[in-house]
């Protein structure tokens, strides 16, 4: 399963107190103050990694607790840190604390690391209150608590080339055909209920991730359907292939397809909607399906990639086209 939002409790561990102490040994008759400080309560942190695609397995937990430093011990002993909890996400995920609402960071590249909880600090022992004036202190500090905050994940997946189009537009066939991916392939719409990443090779040496994204319908950039909660996903991609439907059995005719989707980016945002876009024209499998994709290149001012997932037909050349665009070539 996909998730793409979760919320949670991160507790830091409480810092270790400090102790007060003297040291008592046979051969030191005045061996003062030996009180060690405790130790540091442990962080909460946050590490994007490659390894991790969803935050399923991050939102089934209610709470993530680190663990409390020592207090100090005698001799000068200073008390163990209290053990981290490290928890790690996706690449792309960003960091809400949920009260406040404020971004508290983005964790867009691999390895990046928040802290989102710190912990407390070990209070200091008597050793550490020892002067010319007070050379026998009896008095220690406690440690302090650690951080206690609820936060709230988003994760906006990272790809290459995002398909996007109407229900049913081909984008799940597409994915299989030039990915190993195994998205629902089905002949009615909303068939993909989450978005679906995929690496796709692209001539003898080169690859790009393609993710193909849940359906929009008009009104998703105000809530509509279900693409509106996916939308978000459309952001981090270079690249967006618009797949239209040219089909005898198509939802739309294939210019108010185009048109519904164009309008679904630019309402959503002024910066998606300039994002690099190559058209193409899919289920184009007969002579009509030609015809349309004419029409539709003569009616957009743009060049219209004609493609057949079931018959293999164009997808070399989608895929070198959108390789071309994202490296910045040709």
């Amino acid at each position: 399963m996909f998730r793409d939002e979760c919320e949670f409790e991160v507790i830091a561990g409480r810092g270790g107190d400090g102790l007060v102490s003297f040291r008592r040994e046979k051969s030191v008759p005045k061996g003062g103050p030996d009180g060690g400080d405790g130790g540091k309560g442990g962080d909460v942190v946050l590490v994007a990694s490659p390894h991790v695609n969803s935050l399923l397995a991050v939102g089934r937990k209610p709470r993530y607790a680190a663990g409390n430093g020592q207090p100090g011990g005698p001799r000068n002993r200073h008390g163990a840190n209290g053990k981290d909890v490290v928890v790690d996400v996706p690449i792309g995920t960003q960091v809400f604390d949920r009260d406040r609402g404020h971004l508290l960071r983005d964790l867009d590249q691999e390895g990046q690391r928040l802290v989102v909880a710190r912990g407390g600090r070990g209070g200091r022992g008597n050793a550490s209150f020892k002067s010319a004036v007070r050379q026998t202190p009896r008095r220690a500090e406690p440690g302090s608590e650690g951080e206690r905050r609820d936060v709230r994940l988003e994760l906006k997946l990272f790809a290459e080339v995002g398909l996007v189009g109407l229900p049913n537009a081909g984008k799940s066939t597409l994915l299989s055909r030039v990915s190993r991916a195994t998205p629902k392939v089905a002949d009615y719409p909303f068939t993909t209920l989450a978005p679906q990443v995929a690496i796709a090779p692209v001539g003898d040496f080169d690859t790009l991730v393609l993710a193909d994204l849940p359906g929009l319908i008009e009104g998703a950039a105000e809530g509509a359907g279900l693409g509106h909660r996916f939308l978000k996903h459309v952001e981090r991609c270079r690249v967006l292939v618009h797949l239209i439907d040219v089909s005898e059995g198509a939802l739309q005719p294939p210019s108010e397809a185009r048109d519904v989707i164009e309008d679904e980016l630019r309402r959503y945002s002024s910066e998606l909607f300039g994002r690099p876009r190559i058209l193409a024209a899919s289920k184009c499998e007969d002579a009509a399906a030609d015809r349309r994709a004419d029409a539709l290149e003569a009616e957009s001012g743009r060049k219209v990639l004609r493609i057949s997932s079931v018959q293999g037909r164009g997808l070399k050349e989608l895929l070198e086209a959108a390789r071309r665009a994202v490296r910045g070539s040709g």
